[in-house]
């Protein structure tokens, strides 16, 4: 697979500006970090986004997540390795990024709702939103997964 255009060189402010949203959710949001990278890997598994996977995937390694977790994720449900709290948002999430098949169900809002704040809700659903469109530029312009190294200068 051939790289099309490097979207951080081809328009940096736009680049830019999606950084300033996963600067955000990183730092700002209050939201785990593990739980973070295990929305970010779900969200990028629904979309079927190679380079977000693996980077996803390593990121969270590094961070102490377990393999275990890791395979099982795409079947959260079939498990008992996930928390509720982590339930949640992996529905929430799942709801938002297939948001054409449900516009997301009420039953799943009160569950979120049941684990997270409202400013904890907004935060995740933005975290949500970033990883979408990270997920829509590394797909569309082609970005080749196996080349992330976690240890590397970390993402703003």
């Amino acid at each position: 697979m051939k790289v099309r255009l490097d979207p951080s060189k081809a328009s940096p402010s736009a680049y830019s500006a999606l950084f300033g949203m996963e600067g955000f959710v990183r730092k700002a949001s209050k939201i785990e970090p593990s739980l973070i990278e295990l929305v970010y890997m779900r969200t990028s598994q629904i979309n079927g986004c190679a380079f977000c996977i693996d980077m996803h995937s390593k990121d969270a390694r590094a961070n102490g997540e377990s393999e275990q977790r890791l395979y099982a994720l795409s079947a959260w449900r079939e498990t008992t390795f996930f928390t509720e709290r982590e339930q949640a948002a992996l529905a929430w999430t799942e709801a938002l990024t297939l948001i054409t098949v449900g516009h997301v169900p009420d039953e799943v809002y009160e569950e979120v709702r049941r684990e997270f704040s409202e400013e904890e809700l907004v935060n995740l659903t933005v975290g949500i939103n970033t990883i979408n469109g990270w997920n829509r530029i590394a797909i569309g312009f082609r970005m080749c997964p196996g080349s992330y190294d976690p240890h590397a200068k970390k993402r703003e």
